[in-house]
């Protein structure tokens, strides 16, 4: 925990998600955690705006690539992991529980043949497992609760919390997903806030409240003292109920179904059929009783 490596936050105003550059800052060595891969679903263009921003800072820099991580399989953008892994060369990782999920949503998909086996990524992180980004320790949390598979990356004194916690003035992330549950988030919540007060929180999504600027950092401190939905004295009992009451009354993400079928499969896009376009295979009716928004 007294390993400080530089963290660098790029916000994405389309999709509220902040990726990250987590450097050491003596050998300059990084991994990237969390890419988006653009996609407009107005006109079904794809683009790699945001991971060539990495890119250019990574460049510019002068860092060295050495990991490229997912937290989960994202509902609301796709991964530019596959992407990055082709300019870059680095190992792409996500937590060993992704192939619950890909088991969950092949049977959405219709995907009989698809390997729900984990092997789009170079590496399946279990709890408790460690690698290094540069001379800095790293280790795994599973944080479920939000997906089936979440995991948390804690490296050095910075811990990559994703979907978990947002900062304080907006709570904690929604756990009506399929394989989603209050109860379970609430309980990797508390393996967070249970680590030293002075870590520093590094959040996925940002969505401004009150037209406030972006904003990804905090600490466990500020967490405990502040946070809307589990600061100090707040019940399971309570969160659960206030949790569950809230997602309720949200619509799923407008990108949850193109999504789920990239990132399930490693962020890899759909291959080219013979007249050389990508088609996405989009579920009707397997989300039911979602809010219509």
């Amino acid at each position: 925990m007294n390993q400080k490596p530089e963290v660098t936050g790029f916000f994405d105003p389309r999709t509220w998600s902040i990726q990250y550059v987590v450097a050491d800052p003596a050998t300059k060595a990084c991994a990237i955690i969390d890419p988006v891969h653009d996609f407009d679903e107005k006109s079904g263009q794809t683009a790699t705006f945001n991971a060539d921003r990495l890119l250019a800072f990574i460049y510019a820099r002068g860092y060295a690539v050495e990991w490229i991580l997912d937290t989960h399989p994202h509902a609301d953008h796709f991964s530019a992991a596959r992407y990055l892994k082709g300019k870059t060369g680095a190992p792409t990782a996500i937590g060993e529980r992704v192939k619950e999920v890909q088991t969950l949503w092949k049977g959405f998909y219709n995907w009989p043949d698809f390997p729900a086996d984990g092997s789009q990524w170079d590496r399946l992180f279990a709890e408790g497992d460690t690698f290094k980004v540069g001379d800095i320790g790293a280790r795994v949390m599973f944080s479920p609760g939000h997906t089936l598979a979440s995991i948390t990356y804690v490296i050095g004194d910075a811990a990559f919390v994703h979907d978990t916690l947002f900062m304080p003035d907006s709570g904690t992330a929604r756990a009506d997903f399929p394989g989603g549950s209050a109860r379970v988030l609430w309980n990797s919540i508390q393996a967070l806030l249970a680590l030293p007060d002075e870590t520093r929180l590094f959040t996925g999504h940002d969505y401004q409240p009150g037209g406030r600027p972006p904003m990804w950092e905090s600490t466990v401190a500020e967490q405990k003292a502040g946070n809307i939905h589990v600061s100090d004295g707040t019940t399971k009992d309570a969160f659960v109920a206030r949790r569950e009451a809230r997602d309720r009354t949200l619509a799923m993400p407008k990108l949850i179904l193109p999504s789920l079928q990239i990132n399930t499969n490693g962020g890899q896009l759909p291959l080219p059929e013979s007249n050389g376009v990508r088609y996405l295979k989009i579920p009707l009716d397997v989300l039911t009783g979602a809010v219509w928004d």
